[in-house]
C-alpha cells in the first residue's frame, strides 16, 4: 500500500513541475538556501602549486513551493527519496575552483519532506586555490579558504547562510603532514554595480560563504630529516678549529660539511615553491654555510701562522702581549707541563751575531804545531758554531711563537664559532616547541 501512494505522490507532484525555474510563490520572494560543509579527509596539499585537494560532504537546504503534500492524503507518507535531477537544485560553486575540469552534478538522491524541505547531500572532492606562505616552514599554519555561492542568482533571488558557526569535523579521517586547528564559517555580502551613463543602477548584492581551513604542518618528519643532520652538521663544523695543523684534515673537514649542507639545501628546494619569501630552515641553511665557508678561510689563514716556518719575522710585540700574553691565559692555551692561567709570556731572542773578521780563520804566520796562533783560530771556530746555534734556536724560538699563536687563535676562533652555531640551533629548535 505505501509503495502504491509513494507512485501516485510522485506522479501528482510531479505532473506540471519543472526543474528550470525557481521555486517560490513570488517571483520577487527570495530563496532562502542553507549549507553545511563536513570535511571528510584532506587528499592533497600541492605547496609549488597551491592547490588544495579535499574530501568533503555538502548538504544544501531549501524549500521548493511547488513540492508539498499533505500526508494524509497519502497514507501518513511525509518524506520522500528522488533523484535530484528531477528537482530544482541551486547553483552554487566553489568560486575559487582550481580543477581545469568542470565540476559534476552528484547524481545522489534528495530527501523531500511533505512541507516542500528539501535536502541535498552530495560527497566531492574539490579543489581550491590556496595561498600558502612558507616563510615559517616546517613551522609553518597555513589559511585556506573555500567560497560558495550561487553562479547567477544575485542576493534577492537567492541568499546563501551557513548552518552553525563552522564546519563539522566529526567524520575526519587524520592526516600525517597537517593537523586540522578549526574550519569556521563567515557569510559575506558583496555588491557588484553595473552603472553606466545609458543605463540606471543596478547594483545587487551576491553573498557568499566561506569555511577556512586551519592547518598546522606537523614537522616531525621535517625534524628529523632535514633539520636535524643540519644541526648536528654545524655543531660538527667549529670542531676543525680543534683538528691539530700537523694532521692535514683541517681544511678538508671544512668543504666536506660545506657539501653536506648544500646536498641537504638542494633537497628542501625540490619541495618548497619558488617565492619571495625565504623559509626559516633555508635561513638557517643559508646562515650554517656562510658560517662554514668563514670558518674555514679563517682556518686556512690559521693554518698559514702555523707554517710559517723559521726564516719568518718575529711576532709583533702588540701579538706577543695581547694574544700570547692575555688571551692565551684566558683561554688556557699553554706549553706542555705549564699551569693553566699562568701562561710564559714568551722572550725575544737576541738576533745572532756574525763573527768578526769573517767565517774563515786568519792564516797563521807561522808553522809551529803548538803556536799561540793555532789556538786563536779553534777559538774563532767556536765561536762560530755558538752563534750558529744561537742564530738556529732564535728561528726556532720565532717558529714556535708563531704556532703558538696559531693555536691561540685556534681556541678564540672554536669557542666563537661553537657558540654562533649553538645559538642559531636553538633559535630554530625553539619554533618547535
Amino acid at each position: 500500500a505505501e509503495g502504491r501512494l509513494a507512485h501516485k505522490l510522485f506522479h501528482d507532484l510531479f505532473a506540471n513541475y519543472t526543474s528550470a525555474l525557481r521555486p517560490v510563490a513570488d517571483t520577487d520572494q527570495t530563496l532562502n538556501v542553507t549549507l553545511e560543509v563536513t570535511l571528510s579527509q584532506i587528499i592533497d596539499m600541492d605547496e609549488r602549486n597551491q592547490v588544495l585537494t579535499l574530501y568533503l560532504w555538502i548538504r544544501q537546504e531549501w524549500t521548493d513551493a511547488y513540492l508539498q503534500w499533505d500526508p494524509e492524503a497519502y497514507g501518513g507518507l511525509d518524506a520522500i527519496r528522488i533523484p535530484s535531477s528531477l528537482v530544482w537544485r541551486p547553483d552554487i560553486v566553489l568560486y575559487n575552483k582550481a580543477d581545469a575540469q568542470p565540476q559534476a552534478s552528484a547524481s545522489t538522491n534528495v530527501v523531500l519532506r511533505h512541507d516542500g524541505a528539501v535536502r541535498w547531500d552530495a560527497p566531492a572532492i574539490t579543489r581550491s586555490s590556496c595561498r600558502v606562505d612558507v616563510s615559517a616552514f616546517p613551522f609553518d599554519a597555513q589559511h585556506c579558504g573555500l567560497t560558495f555561492g550561487s553562479w547567477t542568482h544575485g542576493g534577492h533571488q537567492l541568499d546563501v547562510r551557513p548552518r552553525g558557526a563552522a564546519a563539522s569535523l566529526a567524520d575526519f579521517v587524520e592526516n600525517v603532514e597537517w593537523r586540522v586547528l578549526g574550519m569556521p564559517a563567515r557569510r559575506r555580502v558583496l555588491t557588484y554595480g553595473c552603472c553606466s551613463p545609458t543605463l540606471p543602477c543596478c547594483s545587487e548584492p551576491y553573498p557568499d560563504v566561506t569555511f577556512t581551513l586551519l592547518l598546522r604542518r606537523r614537522a616531525a618528519a621535517y625534524v628529523c630529516n632535514l633539520l636535524l643532520p643540519c644541526v648536528l652538521i654545524s655543531l660538527l663544523a667549529p670542531l676543525a678549529f680543534h683538528l691539530p695543523a700537523d694532521s692535514g684534515e683541517k681544511v678538508s673537514l671544512g668543504v666536506t660539511v660545506l657539501l653536506a649542507l648544500t646536498v641537504f639545501q638542494l633537497l628542501l628546494a625540490e619541495s618548497m615553491p619558488p617565492a619571495e619569501s625565504v623559509p626559516l630552515i633555508g635561513k638557517y641553511y643559508m646562515a650554517t654555510m656562510t658560517m662554514v665557508t668563514f670558518s674555514t678561510a679563517l682556518t686556512i689563514l690559521i693554518m698559514n701562522l702555523h707554517y710559517c716556518g723559521p726564516s719568518a719575522r718575529p711576532v709583533p710585540a702588540w701579538a706577543r702581549a695581547l694574544l700570547l700574553g692575555h688571551l692565551a691565559r684566558g683561554l688556557c692555551v699553554r706549553e706542555r707541563g705549564e699551569p693553566c692561567g699562568q701562561s710564559r709570556l714568551p722572550e725575544s731572542a737576541p738576533s745572532p751575531q756574525p763573527p768578526e773578521g769573517g767565517a774563515r780563520p786568519p792564516e797563521s804566520p807561522c808553522h809551529e804545531p803548538r803556536c799561540l796562533c793555532h789556538q786563536e783560530a779553534l777559538l774563532h771556530h767556536v765561536a762560530t758554531i755558538a752563534n750558529t746555534f744561537r742564530s738556529h734556536r732564535a728561528a726556532q724560538r720565532r717558529h714556535e711563537d708563531w704556532k703558538r699563536l696559531a693555536r691561540v687563535m685556534d681556541r678564540f676562533f672554536l669557542g666563537i664559532f661553537f657558540s654562533m652555531a649553538l645559538l642559531m640551533s636553538l633559535l630554530v629548535l625553539v619554533q618547535a616547541l
